[in-house]
Parts: structure tokens; C-alpha cells; sequence
């Protein structure tokens, strides 16, 4: 048993990532009575630079980066993240600890408030070369326009008129008790995920007792989550990167599908790999140098 009595939970301060805080909070006073968590809120450099690609300005760190700092410094005991925003590569001394159980990982479409039908004369919302890549194949009559700023920003943008849809992560809206603003669900197929997407990621500090957390993480994201980023991190993929991965288990068994995207001629590669959930992160890798090889022969998606 733990002899804290008090737990730091560092989050980003969006809606949305102190509502993802607050489940781990919830989680951890309900199983360890006599302990209180609190949350450390703060602005990240990815929230407050909205006027550039994420591409531009240095991918997922900039969203990390603050709340590593906190813990580094002590100011903080535990951080929380959406999966799919961290970097492939953390710091060997601010390790993962947990993932929670994963919410829906689909794509969804999202149209302005009281409209039924899609306006193809407007722009579709995005804010990843991953969606863009995908959508160009499901609407080639439309065109993709970067958007940036949180779900309540982007949602607002959406309805005062600038875009046709917005294509977000059905995870987000659906934490929020926004479902009812789905459109559209995109498959797996039709949209591959981000990799860790749908899954909360707890971070905290090499070596110290973090036995409050037991029981938390989800085997089944856990599996699929790390061999999701073993995938895009042997291709060098990072938050803006076009490389997605999305594995799914059933029982003892792990299958992952990947999709590797070559920047020099704008074309990408989907491929499967299927093996035993004890073997997740070399599943990863093994089907990235698949990819990569079919990719370099010239055998396209």
C-alpha cells in the first residue's frame, strides 16, 4: 500500500483534458480512500500557438512539454494525456505507467449546428496530415482545410460558417456528452486511427510508488497502444506525421494495421500484421519494415 496521501495530477487545461483528468482523479480516490488528488491545470505551447500546423512548429512535444516540466520539477506527481498526443519518444525518467480502457477510436464527421447535409462548396476541417491524406480519397471533390484550437473553438468555427464539417476523434465528443453532434462514423477502414487514439495515457517519475494506480490500466489498450507506437516510432512518425496505426486483440492475439505515408511523392501504404499479444511491440516494428519495404518497391495503396 501507498503512503501518500495526496496525489498532483498535471493536465492540460482545455475542457476536455481536465474532464480526462478528472476520470483518473475519480479513479484513484475511490480506490485508495485515504488519499485526495488534485489537478494542476496549465496552458501548453501546442494551446497557445493556433495560427500554425502543428508540422511547423515542432509536432506533439509542444503539447507535453509544460506538464513534463511540472513533474520533473516536483510541482506535480502524475500527468494525464490523450495517447495519441505524445511524443513516440518520452524521457526514460517520466515513464508510462498506465492506459486507461480505450473509448471509440473512430474518425467521426461533424457538420454545423441544424444542418443535415454535407456542403461541399466549404472546406473540410482537420487539424492532421493523417485525416487529410484519408479524406482526399473519400470526398476528391472537396477541399481539406487545416483548423486548430480546442473541440469547443473548432465547433464554434464550424458553426459560424467557415467550413462544411470538421472530421475529430469520436473519443473526445463522445467524454463530452457530444454525441449527438456525430454526423458520420468513419471506419477503420475509411479512416485509420492515430495510434494510442481513444486511450489515456498516465505519465509519472521513474521509481517511485505509484501503487494507487493498480487496477487502472487496461491490458487490451495496453497491448495495442504500445505496438501502435512501436509502429509509427521506427517510422519516425510524430503528431503531425501521417503514419496511423490501430491495433485490436482478441483474447490472446494482437492485429495491427498500419499506414505508412511517403512525403517525396504524396502516396501511402496500408498493410496488417496478426501474432500474440506478448509479442506487441516487435509486431510493430515487423510491420513498419514490411510497410517501408512494399513502399520503396513502388507497391502503393
Amino acid at each position: 500500500m501507498t503512503t501518500k496521501t495526496k496525489v498532483i495530477i498535471g493536465s492540460r487545461e482545455s475542457v476536455l483534458a481536465v474532464l480526462q483528468s478528472e476520470m483518473v482523479r475519480s479513479y484513484i480516490e475511490k480506490k485508495n480512500p485515504g488519499i485526495s488528488a488534485e489537478l494542476l491545470t496549465m496552458k501548453t505551447t501546442g494551446d497557445r500557438i493556433l495560427d500554425r500546423a502543428l508540422d511547423k512548429i515542432g509536432g506533439k512535444g509542444l503539447f507535453v512539454k509544460e506538464l513534463d516540466r511540472a513533474l520533473l520539477d516536483g510541482r506535480s506527481d502524475i500527468s494525464v494525456h490523450s495517447l495519441k498526443d505524445m511524443p513516440m519518444e518520452v524521457p526514460e525518467e517520466l515513464p508510462l505507467l498506465a492506459f486507461s480502457e480505450r473509448e471509440d477510436p473512430r474518425d467521426v464527421l461533424v457538420l454545423p449546428e441544424g444542418v443535415r447535409d454535407l456542403d461541399r462548396s466549404k472546406p473540410l476541417g482537420c487539424s492532421s496530415l493523417r485525416r487529410t491524406i484519408q479524406l482526399k480519397k473519400l470526398y476528391p471533390d472537396m477541399e481539406v482545410k487545416s483548423i486548430r484550437g480546442n473541440l469547443q473553438t473548432r465547433l464554434r468555427k464550424l458553426d459560424e460558417g467557415g467550413y462544411a464539417g470538421l472530421v475529430l476523434a469520436a473519443a473526445g465528443l463522445k467524454r463530452l456528452g457530444l454525441e449527438n453532434r456525430i454526423s458520420r462514423y468513419f471506419s477503420t477502414e475509411e479512416i485509420l486511427p492515430a495510434a494510442g487514439q481513444g486511450i489515456l495515457a498516465v505519465q509519472g517519475r521513474k521509481d517511485e510508488d505509484h501503487s494507487y494506480l493498480e487496477g487502472y490500466c487496461d491490458a487490451g489498450a495496453w497491448t495495442a497502444g504500445l505496438a501502435e507506437r512501436a509502429f509509427v516510432r521506427y517510422l519516425d512518425g510524430g503528431c503531425s506525421s501521417p503514419v496511423a496505426a490501430y491495433g485490436e486483440v482478441s483474447g490472446a492475439e494482437l492485429t495491427l494495421t498500419g499506414l505508412y505515408y511517403r512525403e517525396n511523392d504524396g502516396t501511402y501504404i496500408k498493410g496488417s500484421i496478426r501474432g500474440p499479444v506478448s509479442r506487441g511491440e516487435e509486431l510493430g516494428v515487423e510491420l513498419a519494415q514490411r510497410l517501408k519495404r512494399s513502399k520503396e518497391k513502388g507497391e502503393l495503396s
